[in-house]
């Protein structure tokens, strides 16, 4: 049993000036029970505790860190952006090099903005959408998650789904009632929704979503997704703030080669820094002001740190060209080995990997949507989780969040956190 008394006194004061002790929700484990470990650094593959626990992070940072924490390079190149200065309220070379990267790489981006979070990027695309369809109604999915904006709190996922709600107190109904939720990996449900309303300016969807736990959309529904909007004129949002970079080079595009008129990104291409991006059809883009009348700004938007880190994160991972390659067998190597022992112990288990993001499921039942997803067995997840947070292992504190692999892992480390799940699930059954 490892010593946590540092991140229980620090827990406990955090809740004294901030709301339940956390700046993001799903970080207070209300779902998995325990306390949450207050961290102090982390290199590579670890993080570690204020009591000096040392732990292998299957989070990163939710997503960003496919390099690993603190990587050298990013590290440097922080290291001599700050002596250069912290923002400057004025545009960079830096911000058109960025850009160019991510429309160099990315399918369908003909011009780009830079925000500084993944809510960003999805309220401003959905503005964006509707001025250029000229409707005010938008789809979305049930499970997928796109921010806290007050559109899309309507049956979202991820940390709202980890408190049992549906919605947030404080959306005004007015708004809300502009949002239609359609049933994920589900064509007819979308159909429906049209027949509910003839005023339906943008669909927007995690091609893979990974707020209700891991669930890829299938090619077939994308592609019908996309057969749907360009016959009933309706903008298509890709949201790849998670996949992006993350699933592959090319985010989700190589698993259903549909391109989204706008999509979103974000995570990866901060590198860790506070960082998110929108773009798509030039078209659609150029509405938007100084040259259009959709207004978006944002003070610290495209600030010279985080698109420093974000432009040296993508210029590594290019890099390394068989990178993505090795992420996506260590995360085979995980999986296989994760449903080996659940075989073992007769626990029930579905599980999903898309390049380096891992999903799995305690269920006997195939997770194709929220529906199915909500099934599983979170009572035996946090049991899962807290024994191995015990053991030195970083699993996100819901059943409803992906794992992530990143290059400071390696065979040595998925075996070692295999040999800990064997342990963990012949404590758990016996």
């Amino acid at each position: 049993m490892q010593q946590i008394l540092h991140s229980i006194n620090d827990f406990n004061e955090a809740k004294q000036v901030i709301p339940g002790g956390v700046n993001s929700p799903v970080r207070a484990f209300n779902s998995v029970g325990g306390t949450p470990r207050f961290i102090k650094e982390a290199k590579g593959a670890y993080i570690i505790d204020e009591d000096n626990n040392a732990y292998i992070d299957f989070v990163q940072s939710y997503g960003p860190l496919i390099l690993g924490h603190s990587h050298e390079v990013v590290i440097e190149i922080l290291k001599n952006a700050i002596e250069k200065g912290l923002s400057y309220g004025a545009p960079t070379e830096l911000e058109t090099n960025l850009a160019k990267e991510i429309i160099s790489i990315c399918e369908g981006v003909e011009k780009i903005r830079l925000v500084n979070s993944g809510t960003e990027a999805t309220m401003s695309a959905i503005r964006l959408a509707r001025a250029f369809s000229g409707k005010d109604d938008i789809i979305k999915f049930e499970g997928c998650y796109h921010g806290h904006s007050d559109s899309l709190l309507v049956k979202s996922g991820s940390g709202l789904a980890t408190f049992g709600q549906t919605s947030s107190k404080g959306v005004i109904t007015d708004i809300a009632k502009h949002t239609l939720v359609a049933k994920y990996n589900d064509l007819d449900s979308v159909k429906h929704c049209l027949t509910l309303s003839n005023n339906i300016g943008a669909i927007i969807i995690e091609p893979i979503a990974g707020n209700m736990g891991l669930v890829p959309a299938t090619k077939d529904f994308l592609q019908g997704l996309r057969e749907i909007c360009d016959k009933e004129h309706i903008v298509l949002i890709l949201d790849e703030v998670m996949s992006g970079f993350r699933a592959s080079l090319k985010g989700s595009y190589p698993y259903h080669n549909v391109i989204g008129d706008l999509s979103t990104y974000g995570k990866v291409i901060g590198g860790g820094m506070p960082l998110a991006a929108f773009g798509g059809r030039a078209e659609i883009m150029d509405m938007l002001s100084p040259l259009g009348s959709v207004y978006q700004a944002g003070t610290l938007s495209g600030n010279p740190i985080a698109v420093s880190a974000g432009l040296a994160t993508l210029v590594e991972i290019q890099k390394d060209r068989g990178l993505y390659a090795r992420l996506e067998s260590l995360a085979k190597r995980f999986v296989d080995g994760l449903c080996d022992r659940a075989k073992r112990y007769h626990i029930p288990l579905q599980t999903c990997v898309r390049g380096s993001m891992v999903g799995f499921f305690f269920t006997q039942h195939e997770v194709l949507d929220w529906e199915s997803a909500s099934k599983s067995d979170t009572k035996l997840y946090a049991q899962f989780h807290a024994k191995m947070l015990e053991k030195g292992v970083n699993f996100a504190p819901s059943q409803f969040e992906t794992s992530f692999i990143c290059a400071a892992f390696d065979e040595n480390i998925i075996d070692s956190v295999l040999e800990k799940i064997d342990e963990s699930f012949k404590e758990i059954t016996h």
